[in-house]
């Protein structure tokens, strides 16, 4: 491998090294199968893929020279110990393995007991090899053929190539990291980026803020009273709504884009104020403050069923991943949180002291998780299949809960003005913080949205809609439109660029991006 004693560098900044860029690139063409333009280029730059080291390496383990092979190995500098332990480990195993083949059981042993066990190796590994021993008579009735030999021998080398660091070896597919970690990084300063299209390697990336919606496209004015809740399918083919004036619609979402209504569902009494749909979209379940939960057939717009023996309060439901079972959170003492089937049957219920009252509730998509507001500034987080919980307190009283498509995070809206995402897991000790918003009597609702929940949206009491990046904590939008407070939005889970919002000026827009001026 040709060495430079003062490398030559390139590109406008002088910071890349011209034998790495070279070598790389051989690399990723000999990935790529273009075996014949690696070797040409090898031959015109006199670069070579394999180091010095490494070839040498590669010709005595092709031609069995097993001690050469560790004098090799122990020479290499600035090698940390645990890979040169690791790199010895596999060249004593393959020599073990071809000993055993040739029926030398004795030389397998003596360089499991001189060898093998001065590394320290993982003990899985040895029992492998001694279990190798041990069935070596299995071995000796079938005997490996020269071209199974060589065969092993060069999966050696790659396993060593994977595991030597450069410059003995580059790392497997290095360009293709290297431009991925550009092209992240690229996504990363992109607060408008809102697709899941691969992006190009031509340009510089950089998206406008045409890519989300920041401007009122349709303005649904079927509701005689405010507007507390809206929600779209998770096909995003409808849009739910839910008013004050007691009575809920269903909306179609035309391939246009176009939203229209389909049924009123009017047979609740009081206020509804939410609304969640199944994960299949057949159905709505329907509920609020003061008022029962009712089960909607989609299609028909027909209700199917009124949940509770004696019309238990519910101010907050959710559904399981199965589309067959539901969960519901009550501001009764006796009951807090219970889940029932879809024929009303009983199943589970969470009761006491503890659980004062359930402000909001969800269940994450993955069905792992109950995740549940109460006693106004808890939030917890019960896992179903460990049966184990986490409550995570905030200062201020929350007033609404939303969870991420992937179910790994959440967020919620504090009075204090201040929307805070927490991960599921609970890996972290703080919370990520958005403001910007107007909130501090009224319960406001956010949601995550657009390509790969990268923003965060939020209604306010001083009638717009915010918007952030997640990675931000200062809104990258304001949408103005609405006249009073914006109790809700809800993003299309299938269409990034379209919004909705519901305010208590009677109303609910579908918010597209900005349409270009003629």
């Amino acid at each position: 491998m040709q060495m430079e004693n003062s490398p030559v560098l390139l590109g406008q900044k002088a910071i890349i090294k011209k034998q790495e860029f070279v070598r790389v690139i051989i690399q990723s063409l000999y990935s790529l199968g273009y075996k014949k333009s690696a070797s040409l280029l090898e031959s015109e730059s006199g670069i070579t893929l394999k180091s010095s080291e490494f070839l040498l390496l590669e010709s005595q383990i092709l031609d069995a020279n097993w001690d050469d092979c560790i004098t090799t190995l122990d020479a290499l500098e600035d090698l940390v110990e645990e890979t040169r332990a690791s790199a010895s480990f596999l060249i004593f195993r393959q020599c073990i393995l071809e000993c055993l083949n040739r029926g030398d059981d004795f030389s397998a042993l003596a360089i499991l007991r001189k060898h093998i066990s001065a590394l320290g190796a993982d003990r899985e590994k040895v029992y492998k090899l001694v279990y190798s021993i041990i069935s070596s008579e299995e071995m000796r009735l079938g005997s490996m053929e020269d071209s199974l030999i060589r065969e092993l021998r060069l999966r050696l080398l790659a396993e060593l190539e994977k595991l030597l660091p450069p410059p003995i070896a580059v790392p497997e597919r290095r360009l293709e990291h290297l431009l991925e970690m550009v092209l992240t990084s690229q996504l990363g300063s992109c607060i408008y980026h809102n697709s899941s299209d691969a992006i190009s390697l031509y340009e510089d990336h950089c998206c406008g803020r045409n890519q989300i919606p920041t401007e009122t496209v349709q303005i649904l004015c079927h509701h005689d009273n405010e507007v507390w809740f809206v929600q779209f399918s998770n096909n995003g083919e409808y849009l739910a709504s839910s008013s004050s004036d007691c009575t809920a619609i269903i909306w179609k979402v035309s391939d246009e884009g176009d939203v229209s209504l389909k049924h009123t569902l009017r047979s609740h009494k009081n206020a509804v104020s939410f609304v969640a749909w199944s994960p299949d979209d057949t159905m709505l379940l329907t509920c609020g403050n003061g008022e029962v939960l009712k089960l909607w057939d989609v299609e028909t717009g027909t209700c199917k069923h009124t949940f509770g023996d004696q019309s238990p309060i519910v101010n907050s439901c959710a559904w399981f991943p199965d589309s067959k079972r539901l969960v519901c959170g009550s501001s009764e003492p006796d009951k807090c949180i219970y889940m029932w089937d879809l024929d009303g049957i009983e199943l589970q219920t969470w009761r006491g002291t503890r659980l004062p009252k359930v402000m909001d509730l969800a269940v994450t998509p993955d069905g792992q998780h109950l995740i549940s507001v109460f006693s106004e500034k808890e939030i917890r987080i019960y896992n179903f299949k460990t049966k184990s919980e986490r409550v995570i307190t905030e200062e201020h009283t929350i007033t609404s809960l939303s969870v991420s498509r992937d179910s790994e995070l959440l967020i919620v809206n504090l009075n204090s003005q201040e929307i805070h995402m927490w991960d599921v897991a609970g890996a972290w000790d703080k919370p990520l913080k958005y403001m910007g918003h107007k909130q501090g009597r009224y319960v406001i609702r956010s949601c995550f949205g657009g390509s790969n929940c990268r923003f965060i949206a939020s209604g306010s009491e001083n009638s717009q809609v915010y918007i952030w990046n997640r990675q931000s904590s200062k809104p990258i939008e304001i949408l103005s439109g609405h006249l009073l407070t914006v109790n809700c939005v809800s993003w299309n889970p299938t269409r990034p660029q379209m919004l909705a919002s519901a305010s208590d000026d009677h109303t609910i827009r579908i918010w597209g991006p900005e349409r270009k001026k003629t």
